[in-house]
């Protein structure tokens, strides 16, 4: 097996790079199962990662607590295989980077925006992550399908 280093790189991109990416990129890395690289980024970065995306993953085993807030552009000098955007203002924003062959948009409702009260927005965090779960693991398997076939 190859080092991960010198495997594809998914980058998952959304506007502030806070919620969907951060969740979107921990469970896709979850799933991916060392077969490819998998990083997030912003086209506006909040500069954090919010705390209900913390914890809402935590809550399926998954840890993002070490995540940072980061801009696309930083990955401009990198070969990335897959862009991946979770969001309509990311994929308007969203230029070609070095080496890219695919290009997905799966737009996600952005929990920031939730109200009411903590359990409420909680209840919101929940329910996009497990959106989010369901099209992430789906793709990861289907990669890992195709991965197995050309073995």
């Amino acid at each position: 097996m190859k080092p991960l280093s010198d495997s594809p790189l998914v980058l998952v991109l959304c506007t502030g790079n806070s919620c969907r990416s951060h969740i979107a990129e921990g469970i896709l890395r979850a799933a991916a199962k060392g077969t490819f690289r998998v990083a997030s980024a912003g086209s506006k970065p909040a500069g954090y990662v919010h705390p209900l995306s913390i914890k809402a993953l935590a809550e399926i085993g998954i840890d993002i607590s070490q995540h940072h807030s980061k801009h696309m552009n930083e990955f401009l000098t990198q070969p990335v295989e897959t862009v991946i955007t979770v969001c309509g203002n990311a994929d308007q924003a969203c230029p070609v980077f070095p080496g890219q062959l695919n290009r997905h948009h799966w737009p996600f409702e952005d929990p920031a925006h939730a109200s009411g009260n903590a359990e409420e927005k909680m209840a919101v965090f929940r329910r996009v992550r497990d959106e989010i779960r369901k099209v992430f693991e789906a793709y990861a398997d289907g990669r890992q399908d195709v991965t197995s076939q050309r073995s």
